[in-house]
């Protein structure tokens, strides 16, 4: 599995140990260095460090952690505990506190945080053994005193007034992850990708290095900066990230390559998708009728039309691509908040954040590239999407790409402006080879249309399949609006192959599109 947390390690595989330390407790205080930088920090600060950073040979941070800490067992690791008293400003009463994580076991390498003081000027935070509960003398004496962290979470209070919830976490090479009022954690963000899922082999460069501005006490934002290192490119980063009911990131990317970069993905989030309503047969035998942290992907193009792809746990790796210019916008986004759909009272799928991009300036030409891997198990991230340029980048020049990310829940009227795909579903069609698909529509105007209004529904099947048939009525029972058709899949030359089948589908009143486009790949 390529899509890992930490290169090795899928981040819902660590998330058990991200609550054992949310659970934590303890006193301490956190020590700063006196030393202060020369000069107030800013961003191009950051640049020029990562300008020259470029020019010298990547160095790998592997073995930085002492190896005898990197052989703990699970249980070991897991009784490690931030205490949170010793949250960074906590006894400063501001409205966000820091909290941070330790390395060993699954976190092979530190980062150097810091804190920008009102003026600019810089602190080191210093690692300290006080600030974490070991639980086992033995492990603690595994910990050298300068050890380090290995990343750090955020806490505002996003809920209610009374206590800081946890809003945003950055940890592993250069994955992040944030929430909004009243979400779970679900799928991630990164900083790049770099040719994933190339024959090459993926490459993780990560954040060797944090700034962050500590926050006036009637903050409602909070402001950090961050170093990106890889073989084979560097980079700086701000976020302005501010929590609330979508949490919104504000973010400016400034990168240097080292080398040619085959594939370089911008913005690139990673999710699971394990079955869903469009899944004919279940993976497996489980009581829970769907089980996903996202089930599609949205795109705005440069040209205004709003595109949804429902995901699939495909039978072999599948990879699409949209071609497009100046994207307006795209995410993985959570649209099915419905509990009953998936029973589970544990891992609340239904409260799982949906995330859109949205570039600020042109983004000239490229493509929003999907891949979607077989997953025989839902602790996999088996999804990724990310803007790839069409034009590698040149090697030793700066290239920037800035855009806000929104983390929230879906259908909040804005994000499409008109109708969209509330479920796509398919089956067996009514003769042997034939697909059946139900595409079922609301939101905009579709509502307030009557039964007998004359909608139309434009249906495009690949020059591999054959449209056999299509109806399209309004459900009585709520409002929406369904589409129902089947195709049948052209053979290959070679009897054992069927190519997959792209198809899309739209409403429309007289020349009114008052939908976005469904867009699916059908695997025979």
């Amino acid at each position: 599995m390529i899509l890992k947390f930490f290169n090795r390690l899928s981040p819902r595989q660590i998330f058990p140990v991200f609550l054992l330390f949310f659970l934590s407790g303890g006193c301490a205080q956190l020590h700063l260095s006196e030393a202060a930088a020369n000069g107030p920090f800013t961003y191009e600060k950051a640049i020029d460090e990562a300008r020259k950073l470029s020019l010298s040979p990547f160095k790998s941070p592997v073995g930085e952690i002492p190896g005898r800490l990197m052989k703990i067992d699970y249980d070991d690791w897991r009784d490690i505990r931030f205490k949170p008293p010793m949250a960074l400003w906590r006894d400063e009463n501001l409205p966000f506190t820091l909290q941070f994580f330790h390395p060993g076991l699954y976190f092979d390498r530190t980062v150097s945080i810091n804190v920008i003081e009102p003026g600019g000027t810089v602190h080191p935070v210093r690692f300290s053994k006080d600030l974490f509960d070991y639980k086992k003398k033995r492990v603690a004496d595994l910990v050298p005193d300068d050890l380090g962290f290995a990343g750090f979470r955020i806490h505002y209070p996003i809920n209610t007034p009374e206590y800081q919830d946890e809003v945003a976490v950055f940890l592993g090479a250069s994955y992040f992850r944030a929430v909004g009022k009243h979400m779970n954690y679900g799928l991630s963000a990164r900083g790049l990708a770099i040719d994933t899922y190339l024959p090459t082999g993926e490459e993780f460069p990560y954040f060797r290095k944090f700034w962050i501005q500590k926050p006036a006490r009637d903050a409602e934002e909070i402001t950090l900066y961050a170093i990106l290192d890889g073989p084979s490119i560097a980079g700086a980063y701000q976020f302005v990230i501010y929590p609330g009911k979508e949490t919104v990131m504000d973010v400016k990317s400034t990168l240097f390559p080292r080398k040619t970069i085959e594939q370089l993905g911008i913005a690139p989030m990673t999710s699971m998708f394990f079955y869903g309503e469009n899944t004919s047969l279940r993976p497996v035998d489980d009581f829970r009728p769907e089980i996903h942290d996202t089930d599609g992907l949205m795109m705005e193009t440069g040209y205004g039309e709003w595109i949804w792809r429902p995901l699939v746990n495909p039978s072999k790796l599948l990879v699409t691509s949209f071609q497009m210019t100046n994207p307006k916008g795209f995410g993985l986004l959570q649209r099915d908040q419905d509990y009953d759909h998936y029973q589970d009272i544990e891992s609340n799928y239904e409260n799982r954040p949906s995330l859109w991009v949205a570039p600020a300036g042109n983004w000239g030409d490229g493509r929003v590239q999907l891949i979607m891997i077989p997953t025989d198990e839902e602790i996999h991230d088996n999804i990724v999407a990310f803007w790839v340029p069409a034009t590698p980048p040149p090697v030793g020049k700066p290239i920037t790409f800035d855009y806000r990310m929104s983390w929230h829940y879906f259908a909040d009227g804005r994000r499409p402006p008109a109708g969209w795909v509330a479920a796509s579903r398919t089956a067996e069609g009514k003769t042997a080879g034939t697909r059946k698909f139900v595409v079922d529509f609301t939101g905009g105007e579709l509502a307030t249309l009557s039964a007998d209004q004359p909608l139309e529904a434009t249906v495009y099947v690949g020059s591999n399949a054959t449209l056999i048939e299509q109806q399209l009525a309004k459900i009585r029972q709520n409002g929406q609006w369904r589409l129902v058709f089947q195709i049948a899949p052209k053979k290959d030359a070679d009897p054992g192959r069927t190519d997959a089948v792209e198809i899309r589908a739209f409403l429309k009143n007289g020349p009114d599109i008052l939908t976005e486009t469904w867009s699916y790949v059908y695997q025979p």
